[in-house]
């Protein structure tokens, strides 16, 4: 409940041009442990599992090889979860009654990044804004539903249909999650819950073909793919390949982060919260390794669509194949769904820092079209405003902007190499560069004061200490100096394979650090010196106990202010 003192200030910020407030949503529209769950099933699943494991497999050539690359993937991605659930569960932190407090936010590894790197203040924030508002988006995912919807209803794929479909996938999702956000959450749920199914099918059916069960087809099953004399035999010897590889198996992973982004929203995040996300990616992990197992059973020489391939000779049909692209294109529209839910609530909080263009405008919430109808069907004798649930309309519209911007910027190239292109800049800034500065940041809080870090984090305590920072600082850092040497001629990842050089990712995703850097020169130097003021921000949070021994975010009073300069006030 709310202290007379809050509600003043709320009152206060109502009647205050220069103030707007943003809610967190009401109880009854927060976000449950089983929607944390399908967040992260969602996203985990999708064209990362059915793709990349042909992509995987040809740049080790070796089946053992291969299984040991996922399944160190998910050592990472699970050590990477520990360290984001320190951090999100500890900071950032405000005075309460005479206590310091951890408040959960969302905005995933906006929060840790500004609180570990906050000098020069904004200077963390235009660099991670700008990586995350142009690159926070799956528009590869989004040419890989195009690609397999032309597959499913075997068509010629043809690069502008293509594109055309994965505009208007991504379109109607941002339009899903404007009009209705329940309705978003519900349908990612159902994905979640429909990708799992089908996941554990083509396991079962899997095992049984490889324990002699014809399915309809009597295609024989290379049985020796795992006898340790052949699944290990003459794998490339150049470690670009395989540290490339291990980049294309961590990207799936990458699904783990989406609960953070919208930690705000989550109903006791300090509660079932860590043992949510904990229990879904180890079960992830399983799922992705045992799928890698049964396809490899069924295929060694992959093309690109594995799932498909996989259909077709354990059925002996290539009716099935085509089913099974059109289901691959499902799982990945579910993906873009989860991701702008979640994408859009981080492009919000960067707004709120007051560093875009029309800033105040990007960070508010708006009551969704679904939320207004249904008010005036069913009026009720005692709902607040608050109960209307909301949308942030306007973060959606630049979260589509900067999407559709990278499918246009790739459109130069086929769309199978701007497939490559995005998902490999996705995974080399959002998932490498990121996890590097978390994770080692981490590593930096605990040995500059590790009692006053061990009281901190008292919300959650990963097993092994710092060993999980340090696994994602070590992996982390390897992954994106490997990525400046070249492969061997006869790699897959060579310009030969993959039509587009292997420099073109690690120096375009480094080249974003330059870029927010030089904005935050513009934003911090240039624009005041040419307006003769100073932007004011002040975030102000109301927070309230969940009555279950934690704190929340009911309220955030957000003021922009542009005010007279240092030197004019010298």
């Amino acid at each position: 409940m709310l202290d007379q003192e809050d509600l003043d200030r709320l009152q206060e910020a109502e009647g205050d041009p220069n103030k707007f407030v943003v809610s967190a949503p009401s109880d009854r529209h927060k976000l449950g442990a089983t929607t944390v769950v399908c967040l992260i099933l969602n996203r985990t699943i999708g064209s990362g599992i059915f793709i990349l494991p042909a992509t995987v497999l040809k740049g080790t050539d070796s089946i053992g090889i291969t299984l040991i690359i996922w399944a160190f993937a998910g050592i990472v991605s699970i050590a990477a979860l520990f360290v984001w659930l320190e951090l999100s569960l500890s900071i950032p932190r405000y005075e309460l009654d005479g206590n310091e407090v951890s408040v959960p936010r969302s905005g995933g590894e906006k929060n840790y990044l500004e609180y570990i790197y906050g000098n020069p203040k904004s200077l963390t924030t235009c660099i991670y804004g700008v990586l995350f508002i142009i690159l926070g988006n799956l528009s590869g995912n989004a040419i890989g539903f195009g690609t397999y919807i032309m597959e499913a209803a075997a068509l010629p794929n043809h690069d502008a249909a293509v594109r055309g479909l994965a505009i208007a996938a991504l379109t109607t999702a941002c339009l899903l999650h404007a009009v209705s956000r329940k309705g978003g959450i519900y349908l990612n749920n159902a994905f979640a819950f429909m990708k799992v199914t089908i996941l554990l099918l083509i396991i079962v059916a899997g095992l049984a073909k490889l324990g002699g069960a014809s399915l309809g087809s009597n295609s024989a099953v290379p049985t020796n793919n795992f006898d340790v004399h052949t699944s290990f035999s003459q794998p490339r010897k150049d470690v670009p390949s395989y540290a490339t590889s291990l980049v294309y198996a961590l990207y799936p992973y990458t699904g783990f982060m989406q609960p953070f982004y919208v930690l705000s929203e989550v109903k006791r995040p300090q509660g079932v919260f860590a043992k949510a996300t904990i229990t879904t990616m180890m079960s992830v992990v399983i799922l992705y390794i045992l799928f890698s197992v049964v396809s490899k059973t069924a295929i060694m020489d992959t093309g690109l669509n594995i799932a498909s391939e996989f259909f077709q000779i354990i059925f002996g049909s290539a009716v099935a194949a085509r089913v099974m692209s059109g289901i691959i294109a499902l799982s990945i529209y579910g993906n873009i769904i989860v991701m702008t839910f979640t994408a859009s609530r981080v492009k919000q909080e960067i707004a709120k820092e007051g560093i875009l263009p029309c800033s105040r405008f990007f960070s508010s919430d708006t009551t969704t079209l679904f939320a207004k109808i249904w008010a005036e069907m069913h009026p009720p004798k005692t709902q607040q405003d608050e109960d209307l649930e909301k949308s942030p309309t306007a973060a959606l519209l630049l979260h589509w902007v900067f999407s559709v911007l990278l499918i246009a910027w790739t459109s130069g190239q086929t769309t199978a190499v701007a497939y490559q292109i995005l998902i490999n800049l996705y995974t080399y800034v959002i998932m490498l560069l990121v996890s590097f500065f978390v994770s080692t940041g981490l590593l930096y809080l605990r040995w500059r004061n590790p009692q006053a870090w061990k009281e901190m984090s008292a919300n959650f305590h990963p097993w092994g200490g710092p060993i999980a920072a340090i696994l994602v600082s070590i992996v982390s850092a390897f992954l994106l100096v490997v990525a400046f040497i070249p492969p061997a001629d006869d790699s897959p990842f060579a310009f030969a394979a993959q039509n587009f050089e292997w420099y073109i990712i690690p120096t375009v995703g480094l080249g974003g650090l330059l870029l927010g850097c030089a904005y935050f020169i513009i934003f911090r130097y240039i624009v005041p010196r040419v307006k003769g003021k100073q932007l004011v921000v002040e975030r102000v949070p109301i927070i309230v106990s969940d009555d279950h021994g934690g704190w929340v975010q009911k309220h955030e009073i957000v003021k922009f202010l542009w005010g007279v300069t240092d030197d004019e006030e010298k």
